[in-house]
């Protein structure tokens, strides 16, 4: 006989629970509406922007990049 989906469901969360884990709900941005690639094309283009604004970005990252030598293989 099988077990009941509910009941195989809250032995895994036992055990997850017993290996110190615990469930977290996480919202996030619903893709699929409408006029979402629009926003997402907006904040871009905002931070892009900012970015370019900011004429000290540049030097912090070239600076943070001469010390990443040998990180990858």
């Amino acid at each position: 006989m099988t077990t009941p989906v509910a009941e195989r469901v809250e032995k895994r969360r036992m055990a997850l629970r017993m290996a110190g884990l615990r469930p977290v709900q996480i919202w996030v941005p619903d893709t699929r509406l409408p006029g979402f690639a629009d926003e997402c094309k907006r904040q871009s283009g905002l931070a892009n922007e900012s970015d370019l604004a900011d004429t000290g970005l540049f030097k912090l990252m070239d600076d943070a990049l001469q010390g990443a030598d040998g990180w990858a293989a």
